[in-house]
């Protein structure tokens, strides 16, 4: 069984939360963690940066100047690399970098990174995070008694505009609802904050 404090934003102690050993009780395995953040950051990128190279540049068909007797290096094309408008050596071209990583191994990454995180101590959980009026300072001053100086993600169970304008102009701070919760994003934080729904709604998900 493992059990974490429930904190309200003033960071007292206002209960107690059990949480599945299924998710938070793992042994951490970096191998596995590494591959599916590799995996993921990968699926991020674009692929669409495209040059020309020699063949592909328009013009260049003629030869500039005849082999010998003019003094100067032998050239063949105006559209060869050395040249002012002439093609790219090794063009980068169009390309997939997506990797496939199946949902087991998404999963079980996930449960290794918010274990650790756990075993770390980097786990907060509050009753519930509001604020009277979506200003900074309100934010920010909660994050001060909490001691979160460090990057910290708050995780919530629904979208709230309010929090999430009072909140983006604080660096280390990231607003995400729990249904998006990533590998990365566990690993890169230095905290993790759940609102007590939001972690609810997660092990529901996992269950």
């Amino acid at each position: 069984m493992i059990n974490i404090d429930v904190l309200n934003t003033e960071s007292q102690i206002v209960g107690k939360l059990e949480l599945s050993e299924e998710i938070f009780g793992k042994t951490y395995n970096s191998a596995l963690i590494h591959q599916v953040i590799v995996a993921q950051l990968a699926n991020k990128r674009q692929g669409t940066k495209s040059t020309l190279t020699r063949t592909e540049v328009r013009g260049g068909g003629i030869k500039p100047w005849r082999q010998k007797g003019t003094g100067r290096a032998r050239q063949g094309s105006i559209r060869a690399p050395q040249w002012i408008k002439g093609g790219v050596v090794f063009a980068p071209k169009p390309r997939d970098f997506s990797k496939k990583i199946n949902k087991r191994m998404k999963q079980a990454a996930l449960f290794s990174a918010l274990s650790r995180k756990l075993v770390d101590g980097n786990i907060i959980v509050l009753d519930k995070f509001e604020i009277a009026d979506p200003k900074t300072k309100l934010v920010a001053k909660i994050l001060k008694k909490l001691g979160l100086e460090k990057s910290t993600y708050l995780y919530t169970d629904t979208e709230n505009a309010d929090l999430c304008r009072a909140g983006r102009n604080i660096q280390n701070l990231e607003i995400v609802n729990v249904d998006l919760i990533n590998v990365y994003d566990i690993v890169r934080a230095g905290k993790c904050v759940f609102t007590e729904n939001a972690i609810k709604k997660l092990m529901e998900a996992y269950a």
